[in-house]
């Protein structure tokens, strides 16, 4: 660790970075006060998603359940609901877990102790750091992506950040680097400094608070670092997608399991075309769910992204005499009832082939 900081002006750097930060913040909803359940939803939220994107949902949100006492208490499918359209979900989960254990353990109190804080659900070391500098003005690290290319660049590493093992070296970089005068404002500057100017194509260098101690910048290598190796390529899956009405104009939505991806999410039923074969669709569907469906017409093609997988859905109408079922997987709903129920963004889009 010293071999990297040797020489590195850090009590500089602390004021530099914070100097600028107190004077070009944003002015974000979660910004407005130091409140420990709303630096945790705003986290949260932010994780894999734009701020721009956050700041109508956190402010919804936060409309909705004000205190930790009213997400602990509210209905999950309500909170999925309220969720819906900002993907990985398990986040809104494990959030609502954690809250629940808050409320029970900690008599509501978002705890300020790293320990008690870290076995939280969905609170990993960033999400840790986050809170404990921010609401609690803790000295905690908080290392994203984010700030791992600015200090890449700043101190010129060239190790890769996919790594584990170098995201724990960046953590130690950070524990000696941040201020413990004002950890929040040192944080939340590292991470701002990252989304407005050290940015990852083009870093704006010219206009960097800490440009003269960016040893990337001194010898040109900013838009070398950081190194990051390619993830592995994602699986493409086929799904056949059935948008199945019956008489009376209710459609068919199955719930998602507990456990996995989108888990209590509803969908319109998905048949896996690799696995069934489209010969043997409408076979499979009536031996796996009990309804009759007769196909009708096709009505567009849909690709969602995730991480790890892309989806290649088809989507396909399909008509039922059945009025009811008594697999409880499934259920009819009317078209003005598919809106109460918490849907995936990607079937959120297959509304406007329904009528």
């Amino acid at each position: 660790m010293t071999g990297i900081l040797q020489n590195f002006d850090i009590y500089s750097f602390q004021e530099k970075l914070i100097e600028w930060y107190q004077s070009n913040k944003r002015d974000l909803p979660w910004r407005q006060d130091q409140d420990p359940y709303k630096v945790w939803v705003s986290e949260i939220m932010l994780q894999q998603t734009r701020v721009d994107t956050v700041i109508p949902y956190f402010q919804r949100f936060i409309s909705k359940y004000p205190t930790l006492y009213d997400l602990a208490y509210a209905e999950e499918q309500d909170v999925l609901k309220s969720w819906e359209g900002l993907g990985y979900y398990s986040r809104v989960r494990n959030l609502q877990t954690a809250v629940r254990e808050v409320e029970a353990a900690y008599g509501g109190e978002v705890p300020d102790d790293p320990k008690q804080l870290g076995k939280l659900k969905g609170i990993g070391p960033y999400t840790k750091g986050a809170i404990l500098s921010i609401a609690f003005n803790q000295p905690e690290p908080a290392v994203d992506g984010n700030v791992m290319r600015v200090l890449s660049r700043v101190l010129k590493i060239e190790d890769d950040i996919a790594q584990s093992k170098v995201k724990k070296q960046f953590e130690g970089y950070a524990s000696e680097l941040i201020s413990h005068d004002d950890p929040s404002s040192f944080n939340q500057g590292i991470m701002e400094l990252g989304a407005l100017i050290c940015t990852p194509k083009e870093p704006m260098c010219m206009f960097c608070p800490v440009q003269k101690h960016c040893r990337a910048f001194q010898e040109g290598m900013e838009q070398e670092l950081p190194i990051k190796s390619k993830a592995k390529k994602q699986k493409k899956i086929p799904y056949t997608v059935l948008l199945i009405h019956n008489e009376r104009g209710e459609y068919l939505i199955e719930k998602r399991p507990e456990n996995g991806l989108l888990a209590n999410l509803w969908q319109f039923p998905m048949v896996p075309i690799a696995e069934i074969g489209k010969d043997h669709m409408v076979n499979w569907f009536e031996m796996e769910y009990g309804i009759d469906v007769e196909l009708s017409d096709k009505k567009g093609d849909l690709k969602h992204v995730f991480s790890h997988i892309i989806w290649q859905l088809e989507i396909v109408a399909a008509t039922t005499p059945s009025k009811e079922t008594e697999d409880k997987r499934v259920r009819f709903v009317s078209r003005d009832e598919l809106e109460e129920y918490p849907f995936p963004v990607s079937h959120q889009k297959m509304m406007r082939y329904i009528t």
